[in-house]
């Protein structure tokens, strides 16, 4: 039985209490490793080793950070069939999936705040009163606090930009997909990465989570997951006045307007719904169809979705996987049940497969209105509801329904139309004609119930540094 375990202060470490959490493989469904469950006093000895480490990784260049942060991205690069490997095992997505797209995006990440780290610049400000300069000095110890669904992907996402700024880092994976963040932080000891720069603990949140946010060592908190456990990490933050930046949840609105070329598009509207098993904070789980296309878009997408191939991660004609684990599979369950309840027609799917793991057919369904918890729950799973619109103000009303406001994606040949309406939607994000097609230089994140502050770029660079202005007077 494999075991996980911390990384602390430049080498593993056992949980302290010699406690383990199974980790199971979503295909079969069995426990394949095992994780360690570790508590307050391991996070202790975590963020002691970070502080010890800090002073001198905030007083390096930002040139010698990029270097480090390049080097980790070379080692990863070099072995992107080994951690694509991993993430298909422990969270159930298509192997082509994790190496084609997402591990060389944790690569991307690396790299583009490695590069960050070089170009990041304070500003000055004269001509009003005085000279004024601002200094943009790194907190300290930051907590990163990542989600079970794009394991390394968005690890690597908080990590970056954190250590370009100078910081050092307790990093707490999801322990239900632990293994791509426990192989990086050895991949960080291999490159000789100076230990308690990059600390990783694992465990449950209310051990290790609650202790790492609660530490008043710890500057920062950057957490990506749902928005129940975000509403909560805002609470304990704000009550400390730490920063924090929330990513949370979202339940996408995707509008397709009869003007559109969305038959050309059809397999992109689809992927924009069912990647990852739909668990993806960004997917498109509202599609929202003009009227007079309604029809005969609802049976082209059906057919499509049929078609998609169900199966095993590392199976090559895989294009879905299982949902990550027995309890989200049996939340997904109940969604559905509830549609059902609601009045909702299923269309495709609504079903578990007959066959080891935690897998559920691709799912649509309509005859629901923006009203009903189906339309207005995050559901996070291989579902995606129709419904129909008439005009841009209705299409504008329903999009803008609900709590949440991620994103939203518009598909029409009027670009009149487009930037209307992206400019009237309550989200953070809009693609238009396309779909997850991202710059990291780019703000990212959403308003509402989807979270609190801004990823990416320079807003992540300035999220890990404390400014400080200083005012000279010329006379």
């Amino acid at each position: 039985m494999q075991r996980l375990t911390h990384w602390i202060d430049g080498a593993a470490r056992a949980p302290g209490r010699d406690h383990w959490l199974p980790v199971h493989e979503p295909a079969t469904g069995a426990v394949y490793a095992e994780v360690a469950a570790g508590d307050a006093a391991d996070i202790e000895a975590a963020i002691t080793a970070a502080g010890r480490a800090a002073p001198a990784w905030a007083a390096l260049p930002n040139s010698t950070r990029a270097a480090w942060l390049e080097k980790l991205a070379a080692a990863l690069e070099a072995r992107i069939d080994d951690f694509a490997h991993v993430e298909a095992r422990d969270g159930g997505k298509p192997f082509a999936l994790a190496r084609d797209a997402e591990i060389p995006r944790a690569v991307a990440n690396l790299r583009f705040f490695a590069h960050a780290a070089t170009q990041f610049a304070s500003e000055s400000h004269h001509g009003e009163a005085g000279l004024n300069y601002t200094l943009r000095a790194p907190l300290g110890v930051v907590a990163a606090i990542s989600p079970w669904n794009l394991p390394l992907y968005l690890f690597t996402w908080k990590i970056a930009p954190a250590l370009a700024a100078g910081n050092t880092v307790v990093a707490k994976p999801s322990e239900i997909t632990p293994a791509s963040a426990s192989l990086l932080a050895t991949l960080s000891g291999e490159i000789g990465l100076p230990p308690g720069v990059l600390n990783v603990v694992h465990g449950i949140g209310a051990e290790v989570g609650d202790a790492l946010i609660d530490d008043p060592r710890v500057r920062a908190v950057s957490f990506t997951g749902s928005t129940a456990v975000g509403r909560r990490i805002g609470a304990r933050t704000g009550a400390q006045l730490k920063k924090a930046s929330l990513e949370l949840g979202g339940k996408n609105a995707t509008l397709v307007f009869a003007d559109s070329d969305w038959e050309s598009h059809l397999a992109t509207l689809v992927r924009s719904a069912f990647q990852n098993a739909g668990q993806i904070c960004l997917c498109g789980s509202r599609m929202l169809v003009e009227r007079s296309i309604y029809a005969s878009f609802r049976e082209r997408f059906v057919a499509e979705v049929l078609a998609l191939q169900v199966g095993d991660p590392m199976d090559p004609d895989a294009r879905m996987g299982p949902l990550v684990s027995q309890a989200h599979h049996d939340k997904v369950l109940a969604a559905i049940a509830r549609a059902r309840d609601e009045g909702g027609g299923v269309l495709c799917g609504g079903h578990a497969l007959d066959r080891p793991g935690w897998f559920i057919a691709p799912t649509v369904i309509d005859g629901l209105g923006p009203d009903c918890a189906t339309n207005r729950w995050e559901i996070f799973g291989p579902v995606v509801t129709l419904q129909p619109f008439d005009d841009d103000a209705h299409a504008l009303a329903l999009a803008n329904a609900g709590e949440y406001g991620l994103s939203a994606a518009l598909w029409t040949r009027d670009l009149t139309r487009a930037h209307r309406l992206a400019a009237a939607l309550h989200v953070g994000m809009v693609w238009i004609n396309t779909w997850l097609m991202r710059d990291l230089r780019t703000p990212f994140g959403g308003t509402g119930a989807s979270g609190l502050g801004r990823e990416g770029g320079m807003e992540a660079m300035r999220f890990f540094t404390e400014p400080k202005n200083i005012g000279l007077s010329l006379e």
